[in-house]
């Protein structure tokens, strides 16, 4: 029975009001200009990803699944994958997308035009 109080103590701890304002007051200089230096980039990447499906003649209200595609590929470019490895797990988010009901075709063309990424060779 106290390991459950002293679970309770910590959590009670952890998220007292007060404890966690002064942790946000001193993350948020870093977390702005993070923000300031990474917002212009994935705009810039959404549009392009947007231009892709103008020119694909995808409807309006299928865009959110594609952006969620193109965020998942700029996250994995951003945690530093590349080569082959980027290659091999683009090739699984479009099995995960297609599977999910989107066009692969649409997908390979976002692959390539917005990230340059080719598909793993034979």
């Amino acid at each position: 029975m106290s390991n459950a109080i002293n679970r309770l103590a910590k959590w009670t701890a952890k998220t007292n009001p007060e404890r966690v304002k002064s942790v946000l007051d001193e993350l948020r200089p870093t977390m702005l200009a993070n923000a300031q230096a990474v917002f212009p980039q994935l705009v810039d990447m959404e549009n392009q990803t947007r231009q892709v499906l103008d020119g694909e003649g995808i409807s309006v209200i299928q865009y959110p699944y594609y952006l969620c595609f193109a965020r998942e590929l700029w996250n994995l470019q951003r945690r530093g994958f590349s080569g082959d490895s980027l290659a091999r797990e683009v090739d699984i988010l479009i099995a995960k997308w297609t599977g999910r009901g989107l066009s692969p075709a649409v997908l390979g063309a976002i692959r390539r035009q917005v990230f340059t990424i080719a598909p793993v060779g034979p």
